[in-house]
């Protein structure tokens, strides 16, 4: 078969193989994959569909996807390569419905997109789901309780990746945190206005943030070893480097 030949049918087929999705039973291992409940599928059934599911009636064929224990699991739409997937999706939700599946893929051979029907719309996936994690994302249930209860604030996104930041020193002073953020920012020396780091503590971060004295007591007291697992951490540690030897440098000068 040439590859012109590969059309919606084959690649499909060949998906749900490499997923571990069985048309027949291999082995001690029984099929689990139907075309009508309970209808054990033969070799000529799925022949009779045509290579790009011309031959269907519907224009699309609706394959069921059974659990371990036979029962339904999910519900592939499988369409022509010249359709979208996703034209008649509402067909293959009632369907998935009627059989008791929260899952649905919607696929072409070439696109195709998963959808639980419990959790929104579907998406674009690269290849299909094994079995097992099919069955655990049914473990997975939604809780919108928990949703509508969920406080959103100012600082959500960042509490969802440092829960503690609050209490870190570099969140407790207004100034502190100015400085971190500007020298964080600031870190690629290629992207700095000035080449000098001097020149950049100077005109960019404490001019721009307008600190005063105290304030630069405080940053430069801050640890900058605290940020060693940040992206660009090299590049902080010699921006906070050169604020510590040049305002130090200065205090000792002045006093």
């Amino acid at each position: 078969m040439s590859d012109k030949e590969a059309t919606a049918r084959i690649k499909i087929n060949k998906l749900l193989e490499a997923a571990g999705w069985r048309f027949f039973a291999v082995g001690d291992a029984p099929a689990n994959i139907r075309l009508e409940p309970g209808v054990t599928i033969k070799s000529t059934d799925l022949d009779a569909l045509g290579a790009n599911f011309e031959t269907s009636s519907k224009g699309f064929v609706d394959f069921l996807l059974l659990d371990a224990k036979g029962f339904p699991l999910l519900v592939l739409e499988a369409k022509a390569e010249d359709k979208n997937p996703r034209i008649g999706k509402e067909q293959a939700r009632k369907y998935a419905k009627s059989q008791n599946c929260r899952f649905v893929i919607l696929s072409n051979g070439n696109l195709h997109y998963f959808w639980d029907l419990e959790r929104g719309s579907p998406y674009a996936i690269t290849s299909f789901p094994t079995p097992d994690s099919v069955t655990g994302y049914q473990k997975v249930k939604p809780n919108p309780q928990r949703l509508i209860e969920e406080q959103v604030g100012t600082d959500y996104i960042v509490r969802t990746q440092r829960p503690n930041y609050a209490t870190e020193a570099a969140w407790q002073n207004e100034a502190e945190r100015s400085m971190i953020a500007g020298i964080r920012k600031n870190h690629d020396a290629e992207e700095r206005e000035y080449s000098d780091a001097e020149d950049q503590i100077r005109e960019v971060l404490i001019h721009g943030n307008y600190l005063s004295q105290k304030d630069i007591e405080i940053c430069i007291g801050f640890n900058a070893e605290s940020l060693s697992d940040r992206p660009g951490s090299e590049g902080i540690r010699e921006l906070h480097a050169a604020l510590v030897e040049k305002y130090k440098l200065e205090d000792a000068t002045h006093g």
